[in-house]
């Protein structure tokens, strides 16, 4: 575990506290299938993720949230696989909230262990941690798990299906299962005798399952590891009211909030009568809640809403933290630069002693920081909300439907037994709808319109100005560098605030959150490179700005802390920034082939025309090791991105067209925020407003990317947030490799143009 302040880190975790506050069941409890309480007349179930019809169709349920990340395609070709029926014959819902739809890899990895740790400590805490996932019930989507967390339990359950109906059919066929197939809606025996899916479904249900059943070999795939359709792409292309703005019911009210420009900071004054006397206001409703204080709206239509929270008059109380960016900012920097102990989940070797005799022109310093950033995501918050008879009803994109039934049900204050929760497709998420605020504020408006469901519908500004930020960091960095021209000793601190305190305080508020956390220093403590000595210590830094889950979480900035600071150390050593990263990680195969293939397609070290630089960087994350590079370009207009070499080394590829897609979108995502994203204060308000100051990478900004995946480990990894950390610093790179300024602080464009 290394020299870390052991206070309970399970808890500092944060994801097990929020488990217990789901409900700590007993460990032996088995979850109910959730589609036994709405099964129709003449439908059959066999477990939480297939459904068989009166008409013989068969329903693959996912359980996860389909964001754009095309993960409803990979969990149901799982189960299609393995049941025997093509993709394109199968129906694909979203499950309903249940605990049988738990995500047990979600917690798996949220120990003080980096993935190649293979201890007995580091092995036990991560089965006792992934057995919690079971025991809690918690079902979301997120930390790249959705794969890894369904690769066994969604193919268990085409095999399971396919075993039951067989048999069941075999018998009225009087056949044996081995000799039948699927055709259409019908099952098929080897002498043409049929019998119709739907005839055979009940008898198969009341069979006894077997207690085990063996998988098909890899080898046997016919689905798997093969670019499949999108099973979203027809809705998606088509404009199908698929997203949760898209809901409408009958007799349907509109809402919206305008909450407290000042985080944390309460309501001084107030005259609400001018935004009441409008056309087609019916109700202003004061909003009191854990994630802030404001107004809701309740309008005969979403415009009217609008119009009339803007017409609120409101004196609001100071923040309750320093009013603008520059007094945040030195906050984490004389944190970072200060005394504070903090938790060294790295600290190998004997880091003080390695620097005491070092020759000064030997040592490298180094201050980095980042900004807060939004999630912007394209879909504006919103959910909607019918509360009548004392019961619930939430349509709403989110990433946690258990968790919204929780907190909604406490919002409101009835059973969780009696709010049901309809997750609709994500118009982008990020982490960002791992949230409840967005509905929770609809629970409350839903409470005041007698009976009436509420769509409540967030503005741009609202949405990016009440955002849980990806948090803001300060490093203050050294190194020792030897002869040989490789670093002796590493000393990394980072100044960052706690992301599962601060979601545990909205969540969870009576739940006591203490010890290190993880997310402070993953992607800097958790490298695969031997360096003598070698310390990362993360300082969780108090700051009342909401944070949260921004894709790739805490690696999004250390990676960029840990690999530009390799870069560094590499060119004060005279040592060329791949090359050097291939000695550190030589104890690791898996990472050193990722390097090699990478320099491999990068054509790495060969001469680049003047104007050209490629910069490198490698983060291993998620359960996966990724390397990029970044070929900049010097152009009239500014700095262009010209290509982007990514390799990642993710155990099996069971779409490849999803991976490789993934990749791409992680990178245009990271290469974004290094560019010119950033969250601002200024009087203790959020300064942007909208995409005209909060832009993405336009398509014509965008780098060619070449993509690479290598199939090599044992263990599957994560692929929807492992392209975002390395595309940060192999940008930062680039630009000093054709600059020769090194920029330590993020966004880039502070400091140079970018066309």
């Amino acid at each position: 575990m290394g020299k870390i302040l052991r206070r309970t880190f399970l808890i500092g975790t944060g994801v097990i506290a929020g488990g217990l506050a789901v409900g700590f069941y007993t460990a032996s409890r088995p979850w109910p299938n959730p589609l036994e309480d709405d099964l129709g007349e003449g439908e059959t179930t066999f477990s939480p993720h297939v459904k068989v019809g009166a008409d013989g169709s068969i329903t693959i349920y996912t359980g996860r949230a389909e964001m754009g990340q095309g993960v409803t395609a990979t969990l149901a070709a799982l189960v299609a696989e393995e049941l025997g029926v093509s993709l394109d014959s199968v129906l694909v819902e979203h499950g309903p909230a249940s605990g049988a739809y738990y995500n047990s890899a979600v917690l798996e990895d949220s120990g003080p262990f980096p993935l190649f740790a293979e201890s007995l400590v580091a092995e036990t805490s991560r089965k006792a941690s992934k057995q919690l996932g079971r025991v809690l019930g918690l079902q979301i989507t997120g930390g790249s798990t959705s794969v890894r967390d369904a690769f066994d339990r969604m193919r268990h359950a085409g095999a399971m299906a396919r075993h039951l109906l067989f048999a069941a059919a075999a018998e009225r066929l009087g056949t044996t299962p081995d000799s039948l197939s699927f055709d259409g809606r019908d099952i098929l025996s080897a002498e043409g005798s049929r019998i119709a899916i739907a005839d055979v479904a009940p008898a198969a249900a009341a069979l006894e399952p077997p207690r085990q059943l063996a998988l098909k070999d890899p080898s046997e795939w016919t689905i798997l590891g093969r670019p499949q359709p999108r099973v979203d792409a027809l809705a998606k292309v088509t404009g199908a009211p698929i997203f949760g703005i898209d809901v409408e019911l009958p007799d349907m009210v509109y809402g919206t909030v305008r909450m407290s420009p000042r985080f944390g900071a309460v309501i001084r004054s107030a005259d609400t009568s001018a935004a009441e006397s409008m056309p087609g206001v019916i109700k202003v409703v004061r909003l009191e809640t854990d994630y802030g204080t404001g107004f809701g709206v309740i309008a005969e239509n979403t415009w009217a809403a609008f119009t009339a929270a803007e017409a609120i008059e409101v004196e609001w109380d100071d923040a309750p933290y320093p009013h603008d960016t520059e007094a945040i900012m030195n906050v984490f920097r004389t944190t970072a630069a200060g005394n504070w102990r903090g938790s060294s989940w790295r600290d190998d070797g004997e880091v003080e002693t390695a620097f005491a005799d070092a020759p000064a022109d030997s040592v490298l310093t180094a201050e980095y920081e980042v900004p807060y950033l939004a999630h912007a995501a394209m879909e504006p918050m919103n959910a909607t909300a019918r509360f009548s008879g004392g019961s619930l009803e939430i349509w709403a994109p989110n990433q946690a439907p258990t968790l919204l039934q929780m907190v909604c049900a406490r919002t409101a204050g009835i059973d969780s037994e009696k709010v049901t929760v309809n997750t609709t497709f994500l118009g982008g998420g990020f982490g960002r709808r791992a949230e409840a605020d967005f509905a929770i504020y609809a629970t409350l408006l839903a409470m005041q319109a007698d009976g009436r469901p509420v769509k409540v519908t967030w503005t741009r500004e609202e949405d990016m100005t009440h955002d849980v930020y990806r948090p803001a960091a300060a490093g203050r960095f050294r190194a020792r560098i030897g002869n040989d021209g490789l670093p002796e000793a590493v000393d990394m601190r980072i100044a960052t605030p706690s992301i599962m305190k601060s979601v545990g305080k909205r969540l969870f508020p009576s739940l006591p959150m203490g010890g290190p956390e993880r997310l402070l220093t993953e992607g800097a403590f958790d490298q695969p490179y031997r360096i003598a000595n070698y310390r990362v210590t993360g300082i969780e830094t108090e700051m009342p700005i909401p944070v949260g889950f921004w894709r790739s979480v805490g690696n999004s900035f250390n990676a960029f802390f840990h690999e530009c600071f390799l870069d560094e150390i590499a060119e004060k050593g005279g040592q060329d920034p791949l090359d050097m990263r291939l000695k550190l990680m030589a104890d690791h195969p898996l990472a050193v082939a990722v390097m090699e293939r990478l320099a491999e397609i990068s054509d790495w070290g060969a001469p680049l025309p003047a104007g050209r630089a490629k910069g490198v960087a490698f983060t291993l994350c998620f359960g996966s090791w990724v390397g990029e590079v970044v070929q900049v370009a010097d152009s009239p207009d500014g700095i262009r991105i010209e290509k982007v070499w990514a390799v990642a080394e993710i155990g099996r590829a069971l779409d490849p067209g999803i991976v490789t897609a993934q990749l791409e979108s992680a990178i245009v995502f990271g290469l974004s925020s290094a560019v010119g994203q950033e969250i601002t204060f200024a009087d203790g308000m959020v300064e942007q407003q909208n995409f005209y100051d909060y832009d993405a990478l336009r398509i014509g900004q965008c780098p060619r990317i070449g993509v690479a995946i290598l199939e090599n480990g044992d263990r599957l990894g994560g692929v929807g947030e492992i392209g975002t950390p390395p595309s940060i610093p192999a940008l930062a790179n680039a630009v000093f490799a054709l600059t020769g300024k090194r920029i330590r602080k993020l966004p880039l464009n502070r400091e140079v143009d970018f066309a």
